[in-house]
Order: structure tokens, then C-alpha cells, then sequence
């Protein structure tokens, strides 16, 4: 069973999506930051519903049919798109799920995890950074040229910086084609070198994000509110998380590589899973190891 709906939380409307059957644990999955719920693959949703999960995915705050933000009249902090997933779990009435966050939804999900210990079942963190570990100013050292300082997170790979700075430095796309094109050679880049790039079913993808936001580009804000390269997260809170954790990096990871193994070590009896040829993105090659992890984590059965 799969179905949509509009909830009000936090004084916005926030688009979500349930697939499964209701009278089975529930999964929360939180996309990146400036990232449709639509980022986490059909074929993933459906791999971990078919094996008995309720799966809600959902759109953050400026992005997909979610509400658009006036930043410079309404400025929001992460702490609300924090809010905004318990949010989503008070509309549905689930008192604690499965959390499971990709990215900068990595970082939220820990936070949740930390200050939330009630609302969690259990905790995956997927192409994440260690909360608190100031990832920003990392990357910006290395767009600047300036040296890592002592105790900095691994920084990006070279091509990484080089094509951030390449878009720092040019105007932003304006129209649907180049902003799809644009999408496009970025999901190229977070792919990562070892796996199969296949740009015809990604610029389908593309569209469909395009097509389905309320006002394209309006995931602006998030980058406004710190959240393409979060420094905003609090300092501290790894270390009393309790939910089971486990930790997915991609052995290809391009932006974030050696985070997870530094988010594993902080959270007591975390496990970290390396996925070979990985990189930022759900590459259609590593679903079945996402997910079966995923399940196995969950306390289900890997499909066959």
C-alpha cells in the first residue's frame, strides 16, 4: 500500500508518502540537505515495505510540493528541519521509529537520536559527517587552499572542490534545462568513479524533482539556513546516543570520505559498513546491500 499526504507541522506543510502495511514497524527515512523525499529510490522504499516495514519518506521544508519559505521574512535554523521529521512522526501517530538519515538528514537523524532517545528505535546514518564536527568550514579551507587545521574532518576529494568552486563562481541555472542539466553533472560527480554512471535514467530523476516542486530552486533556503554544508549542529551528543546504530559510507565517497568511520567510533557499539565502489548516491548497484542492511539492522529478513 502506498500513499501521499499533506500534514502541518512546525507552521509549515510538509509532503509525505507511506508505503507498507501501518501495523508494521515504522522507518523514517530523511533525505539530504536541498533533497526531495523522491532521492530515496523507488526500488529501496519498496525492498524494505515488501519485507515488512512501514516506510515514510517526505519532503523537506523548500523542496518538492513541501511548503515554500520566504527566507529573509521567515529565517528557519535546522533545529526546525530537526522538528519538522518528529513532526512527521506525530502526524502519523508513531511514538519511535527506525531513523534512517542520508547526508545532511544524517546529521539530523543523529541529533534526533541524541536528544530525542525516546522517539528511536534504532539509527542508520548513510553518507554522513559526525554531528558537531564542523564540516563546513572544513570545505571551505579547502576552496580557499588554506591548510587542514588539527582535529578537521577529512575534506573533500580534489574533484569534489574543484567543481564546488567551479559553481561558486558561476551564475546559478535559470531555466528548467539547465537546472536539470546542472542536476545532472552533480549526481555524475556524487556517483563516484567506480560505479556506472547511467545519465538517462538520472535526468529522468531530475525531471520528476523539477517537475514536482511547489518552486524550483526554492531549496535555496536550506543552504541560507547552513544546511548544504551544516555548522550549525551542537557539539557533544554522540557519545549518549543509545539507539543501535549502524553507519554506511561508500568506499568511492567523494565529499564526505572517512566521516563515517569517525561517526562510528563516537557512538558507543556503533557498526560501521563500508560499501565497496559507493559513492554519495544510491548508485542502482548497491540498493540490495542498502537495503539488506538496512533489514538486517531492522531486525528483518534480507529479501530473497
Amino acid at each position: 500500500m502506498t500513499t501521499g499526504r499533506m500534514i502541518e507541522t512546525n507552521g509549515v506543510e510538509l509532503w509525505t508518502e507511506e508505503f507498507g502495511d501501518p501495523a508494521h514497524p515504522p522507518v523514517l527515512l530523511i533525505a539530504g540537505s536541498m533533497s526531495q523525499g523522491v532521492t530515496w529510490p523507488d526500488a529501496l522504499v519498496g525492498r524494505l515495505a515488501a519485507a515488512g516495514r512501514r516506510v515514510i519518506r517526505y519532503d523537506h521544508r523548500d523542496t518538492g510540493r513541501s511548503s515554500v519559505i520566504d527566507f529573509e521574512r521567515e529565517p528557519y535554523s535546522w533545529a526546525d528541519v530537526k522538528d519538522d521529521a518528529l513532526g512527521v512522526l506525530d502526524a502519523y501517530g508513531i511514538a519511535a521509529a527506525h531513523v534512517v538519515g542520508h547526508s545532511a538528514g544524517g546529521l539530523v537523524a543523529q541529533w534526533i537520536a541524541a536528544e530525542h532517545p525516546d522517539r528511536v528505535l534504532s539509527l542508520a546514518v548513510i553518507g554522513s559527517s559526525p554531528l558537531g564536527r564542523r564540516e563546513g568550514q572544513v570545505l571551505m579551507r579547502a576552496l580557499t587552499g588554506e591548510p587542514p587545521r588539527p582535529g578537521d574532518l577529512p575534506p573533500p576529494l580534489p574533484a569534489f572542490v574543484e567543481f564546488y568552486a567551479e559553481a561558486m563562481a558561476s551564475p546559478p541555472p535559470a531555466d528548467r534545462a539547465s537546472m536539470i542539466d546542472f542536476a545532472i553533472e552533480t549526481a555524475r560527480l556524487l556517483n563516484g568513479p567506480d560505479l556506472p554512471f547511467d545519465e538517462d535514467e538520472q535526468r529522468r530523476l531530475e525531471e520528476r524533482i523539477h517537475d514536482r516542486a511547489r518552486r524550483p530552486g526554492s531549496e535555496a533556503g536550506h543552504g541560507k539556513a547552513g544546511g548544504a554544508y551544516p555548522d550549525f549542529e551542537p557539539t557533544g551528543l554522540l557519545g549518549g546516543i543509545t539507539a543501535p546504530t549502524l553507519v554506511i559510507e561508500g568506499g568511492s565517497e567523494p565529499c564526505k570520505p572517512g566521516h563515517g568511520a569517525l561517526i562510528a567510533a563516537e557512538i558507543p557499539g556503533a557498526e560501521l559498513l563500508m560499501i565497496d565502489g559507493m559513492g554519495h548516491l544510491f548508485a542502482p548497484q548497491i540498493l540490495g546491500e542498502v537495503g539488506d542492511a538496512l533489514l538486517a539492522h531492522t531486525g528483518a529478513r534480507p529479501v530473497t
